[in-house]
């Protein structure tokens, strides 16, 4: 497991987190477009 999957499950457990206690707002969805666009970044760049 390389660095770049431990952030992207980080992301994602940090925004279902916030998403059910209602905290952070805007921030929340933010996390999760983040964690999106790396993983987007990771498989165009062809390092699966």
């Amino acid at each position: 497991m390389s660095l770049l999957d431990i952030v992207i499950i980080l992301l994602i457990i940090g925004w279902l987190g916030g998403f059910s206690f209602h905290i952070g707002g805007g921030l929340i969805h933010l996390l999760l477009v983040i964690a999106v666009i790396v993983l987007a970044v990771r498989f165009l760049g062809g390092n699966l």
